[in-house]
């Protein structure tokens, strides 16, 4: 319903009506008995839903039964308390168009599942989501956000911020669309840094734009579709300003970050230039100065770094390499063959939104989150075996102990370098990393090129201060071009969200569809199928140590497990188990991959006396919509010789 269209012409007509004949004040009373007549009142009375608030103790919906149950009602949503001395800009989004890659898609029926945008926004520390609207050449976006202006700086509680001090607001409203395909699979369609601060030029305080959205990577010249956007200053500003002065802020802003840029270039030239004279070896070093985000824009690597605190989200440096290791892992996306690794550094939103990124963007987030956590940390850049280019993070302590963390995994690898000069007796110490050479390692603050005569990691020695092995850039010309606070064209970095996944629902739901693809599966070899319980329950304690393990690296509870299994397992019969962890909550999917395995094969297809299933799936949420999955299938059957 459009409801604020039809109350807007009702009011129109009843202050002609009214206010012709003899110029009288209309109150409130009037205006609304004017809405009665028509029946709008009553109209919008039936479409509202009473939201209680959240810390009520009465709520209205039935005692919940004490098993866990799920609310299929809309989720309670939390007033949003609209300050009157603060100012806010209201961005609506109304609706798309020329999306024509969807050209042909036909209208989704009702009740279809079908692939969705969604659109993701930051501003100044604050985030939102817009509803899902299926994917259309004119997609029907209608979505309201109201962005706090001065969310923690410049808020004289006293003063309201008036249009001149905005102008110095130079944060853009940075604008992310993702599609979601019927399989729940994300893709980065655009990624768009939003100037905001025209509407402070406008009449009245509104303006619509219309905004043209560029692909991401290797189309990042192609347009995808446009949005149309209106603004709007809440309170209204008393005076505006005039459009000359915005665009000539506008005009200095970007002079003085392309000559900070440009600086920033000379210099980068002027070290590389310097590091290629210590050795001509070093022009096949990973030294990586620069790297393209995904609007194909290149940004100085520091860049994608900032120490990052997560709240009360994660508790330890360890919880955050584990939360890095269960987001998604997918390289970049490149058209065509020829086996060239697209490079796509993403900007954290763009990350976090997608749920999933390339190494390099697992790499600068757990940077970010150790340095957080008050660790000295490094992104470094290298190769893995086969001289495949990798990134992974590095953490000095104080008392001199290096260690390797890989992002995508969660493993800590301790680093003692070999010495090549020992005589060949001294045992040397045995690597367990993956990484063969390393060229630099960086961070906010930081940049070292690597100038040792071997690149290779193993006899990689991590004095930062010995210039002679580790060439560093100047800190004052990455700060130009790296700080947050500069004028410079580096997106904040917006905060983590807590997850919105409930793990019990999310895990019964999985392991009824495993049930039921399991039956399937033995129907189709004509075999029967009886669950146990009981066995199942059994399993959840194993799971539980699992995802302990892999967060603490402590493995704790396995002789009451193991205990458990044995009691619950008569004389004369075998047990057999299987676990596996997934990073997706796609059970079909998951259950492909297990089939896979011999070993869960033979679980899932057992053959014998007395032959009792069980499943048990464990969903662990973390921050953002990442979640570690574990799922462990298991069998016990009467052993007949």
């Amino acid at each position: 319903m459009d409801v604020h269209g039809r109350i807007r012409e009702v009011l129109a007509e009843t202050i002609r009506d009214e206010l012709a004949p003899e110029h009288q004040q209309l109150s409130t009373e009037d205006l609304i008995r004017a809405l009665r007549q028509r029946g709008i009142i009553d109209d919008v009375m039936k479409e509202l839903k009473f939201v209680t608030d959240v810390n009520e103790k009465e709520r209205t919906s039935a005692p919940k039964p004490s098993t866990h149950f799920v609310d299929r009602e809309p989720p309670v949503l939390k007033k949003t308390n609209v300050d009157p001395t603060r100012r806010y800009l209201y961005l609506q989004v109304l609706g798309g168009k020329a999306f024509l890659e969807h050209l042909q898609e036909p209208e989704p029926l009702p009740g279809q599942i079908c692939s969705t945008f969604t659109l993701c926004l930051h501003f100044r520390n604050q985030r939102f989501r817009s509803k899902p609207v299926p994917c259309a050449c004119e997609p029907d976006f209608h979505d309201g956000f109201l962005l706090e202006v001065h969310k923690d700086s410049l808020g004289d509680g006293s003063k309201m911020v008036d249009a001149t001090t905005m102008l110095s607001i130079c944060d853009p409203v940075h604008i992310v669309l993702i599609k979601t395909d019927t399989f729940g699979e994300t893709t980065l369609v655009a990624s768009y840094f939003l100037e905001w601060r025209s509407v402070l030029a406008a009449e009245n305080g509104i303006t619509n734009i219309a905004v043209e959205l560029l692909g991401v990577g290797t189309e990042s010249k192609v347009s995808v579709g446009v949005l149309n956007i209106r603004l709007e200053m809440y309170p209204q500003l008393n005076k505006t300003l005039s459009p000359e002065v915005t665009n000539t802020q506008f005009a200095l802003e970007r002079q003085k970050t392309a000559e900070k840029e440009r600086l920033f270039l000379v210099y980068a030239k002027q070290w590389w230039r310097e590091y290629l004279q210590i050795r001509p070896t070093h022009n096949v070093r990973l030294v990586k100065i620069f790297a393209q985000d995904e609007n194909g824009v290149n940004r100085p690597v520091c860049s994608y770094i900032r120490p990052l605190r997560a709240g009360r989200l994660l508790d330890t440096p360890r919880q955050a390499a584990r939360f890095v290791s269960v987001l998604g892992y997918e390289r970049a996306p490149v058209i065509g063959g020829g086996g060239g690794k697209q490079e796509q550094w993403c900007t954290l939103l763009a990350f976090l939104c997608r749920n999933k990124g390339d190494c390099e963007d697992h790499a600068n987030l757990l940077c970010s989150l150790l340095l957080g956590f008050g660790l000295e940390a490094f992104v470094c850049a290298g190769t893995k075996a086969k001289g495949v280019p990798h990134t992974w993070v590095m953490t000095c302590g104080t008392d001199g102990t290096i260690t390797f963390w890989e992002s995508l995994t969660g493993h800590r690898y301790i680093h003692r370098p070999i010495n090549p000069d020992d005589p060949p007796l001294v045992e040397q110490p045995k690597p367990l990393y993956p990484y063969r050479t390393i060229g630099c390692i960086f961070n906010h603050q930081k940049f070292f090129g690597n100038c040792q005569p071997s690149d290779a990691v193993e006899v990689c020695v991590f004095d930062l201060h010995d210039e002679s092995k580790w060439k560093p850039m100047s800190g004052e010309a990455i700060k130009s071009v790296c700080s947050p606070g500069t004028t410079s064209s580096v997106p904040p970095f917006p905060p983590l969200c807590a997850s919105t996944l409930d793990a019990a629902v999310a895990s019964n739901e999985i392991e009824v569809q495993l049930r039921v693809l399991v039956s399937e599966h033995r129907k189709d070899l004509g075999l029967s199928t009886i669950w146990d319980d009981h066995l199942s329950y059994l399993l959840s304690p194993a799971l539980a140590a699992y995802e302990l393990e892999r967060t603490t690296s402590i493995s704790a509870g396995n002789e009451e497990f193991q205990d458990a299994v044995r009691r619950a397992v008569p004389d004369g019969h075998t047990f057999k188990g299987f676990p596996i962890h997934f990073v997706y909550r796609n059970a079909r999917r998951a259950f492909a991959t297990c089939l896979r395995s011999p070993f869960c094969e033979e679980i899932v297809c057992c053959r014998g006396d007395q032959v009792r299933l069980a499943v048990r799936v464990r969903v662990f949420t973390y921050p953002e919509s990442a979640c570690a999955v574990w799922i462990m299938f298991a069998c016990k059957y009467r052993s007949v010789l």
